[in-house]
């Protein structure tokens, strides 16, 4: 057979095993979940510690109809509405589709989410937790406000692909209790490593996104551009911060030295941090520098 023909065929026949492969690809199978009784208001909570009402409300819009883009070496990536209108938002969903979707990043049509949803670091989120976020969503006014599409790059494009990095580069985050530690360092172990996800934005990354076992060393090359600081408890202990101080600069975006955060920590200050609980400011300082010892 001639080449020209040839190798035009090959390629056809390598594309369609690859799509049969990557549609084939396994992903989590959905984890039993207790349904329980929410508290919306803990949910709410929940939901700014997370940083959920922070990548999904875009700015001047109504809180979870649908983020601004959020940049990275792949393209741009925007969160979706959230509210409970059953077109636009996830108002259709059942519980248990929402549980899988935010602690294993599998949609209710079974895809993939892309990794900038941390679902990594969901997956230590209790039932609890999830009811008392669902019941949030349900008491959110429902915003008929389509979510935008990814703009992104081939073969980033390719949302199936995610399921082969994910079994090369996932890193679910699993919490245990240290019983030689104090408890609000336990606690901010949790929050840290957890809902928190502070190691999304603190940790190197590689090439294609994977995150380093160099935790919370600070990444140099941030997805979305810029840099940003090790917040390790020797990093975070030169840049003279204290517990009291790190308290402060969480509450209000400024540091020891008076200057004050900017870029996505600044965001993440404006959405987040400033509503949290005084006593959970203390427990994330506690733990990141390393200040709970018995």
């Amino acid at each position: 057979m001639n080449r020209l023909v040839l190798l035009p065929l090959l390629a056809i026949f390598a594309a369609v095993i690859g799509t049969i492969v990557l549609e084939n690809w396994p992903l989590p199978a959905a984890a039993q979940v207790t349904e329980l009784q929410g508290d919306a208001k803990r949910g709410a909570y929940l939901a700014r510690l997370s940083g959920c009402v922070t990548c999904h409300t875009a700015p001047a819009a109504p809180p979870l109809s649908g983020g601004a883009a959020i940049a990275s070496n792949f393209g741009s990536f925007r969160a979706p509405n959230i509210t409970p209108d059953p077109v636009a938002g996830i108002g259709a969903w059942t519980f248990e589709q929402f549980v899988r979707a935010v602690r294993q990043g599998v949609s209710p049509r079974g895809e993939t989410y892309y990794p900038a949803f941390p679902f990594e670091f969901y997956a230590t989120l209790t039932d609890q937790d999830m009811a008392d976020l669902w019941a949030a969503v349900q008491a959110t006014p429902s915003v008929d406000r389509p979510s935008e599409g990814h703009d992104l790059r081939f073969p980033f494009n390719v949302r199936a692909a995610v399921k082969v990095w994910r079994s090369l580069f996932e890193r679910t985050a699993d919490y245990e209790v240290d019983a030689s530690r104090t408890s609000e360092w336990n606690r901010g172990k949790y929050l840290v490593e957890g809902p928190a996800h502070c190691a999304a934005c603190h940790t190197p990354r590689n090439l294609l996104g994977g995150l380093s076992s160099k935790e919370l060393a600070g990444d140099p090359n941030m997805q979305g551009g810029g840099a940003s600081p090790a917040i390790t408890a020797g990093a975070l202990t030169a840049g003279g911060y204290t517990r009291e101080s790190l308290v402060q600069a969480l509450r209000t975006g400024v540091t020891p030295n008076g200057d004050v955060f900017g870029g996505s920590m600044a965001e993440v200050v404006h959405g987040s941090t400033k509503f949290l609980l005084e006593q959970h400011l203390v427990d994330m300082a506690t733990f990141l520098l390393d200040l709970g010892k018995k």
